[in-house]
């Protein structure tokens, strides 16, 4: 009968749902508002997006909080080679970003300047879809772009890397 079979490869595709829950489903309903918001933790951080317990301690999470559209690259990367469904034509950045008033960074697409731009303590902000556009996920904010402020010196996110 020959060699056994060791591996097949063929193309595979999975669709699947999850459920926001309660406080991502706020979460998504405030960026068509135009707001990012997150939750204090028990531990006194604000965590983006909100969850229901803190991931630290499992209790539950505090006060609700408006964080702000601008902030600090932490860490990025550049994407240079392309692959199936890409929506961006490479080269293009994606960083961890600590929004101004939150603990743990988001990650989303820069723009705005050539890639060999971005760097850690960039400090972006926000480019919203009109909203008219806005839906009830990320895509709501095209991207984040450099804001003209100076950058954030090292000390005020080391913390995040």
């Amino acid at each position: 009968m020959g060699e056994p079979i060791t591996v097949i490869r063929t193309p595979i595709r999975l669709e699947y749902e999850v459920p926001a829950g309660r406080q991502m489903s706020r979460f998504l309903t405030q960026l068509v508002e135009g707001r990012i918001i997150g939750r204090y933790s028990p531990i006194g951080r604000v965590f983006v997006p909100p969850r229901g317990a803190c991931p630290v301690t499992g209790e539950l999470m505090g006060d609700e909080v408006q964080v702000a559209d601008v902030g600090t690259v932490t860490t990025f990367c550049i994407v240079n080679i392309p692959f199936e469904g890409q929506r961006v034509k490479p080269p293009y950045a994606v960083a961890a970003i600590i929004l101004d008033g939150a603990d743990l960074p988001i990650f989303h697409l820069i723009a705005g300047c050539p890639v060999t731009d971005v760097h850690m303590g960039l400090r972006v902000r926000a480019v919203w879809a009109p909203p008219e556009e806005r839906t009830p996920s990320l895509t709501s904010i095209l991207h984040f772009e450099p804001s003209g402020e100076p950058d954030a010196p090292y000390d005020s996110y080391k913390e995040h890397l």
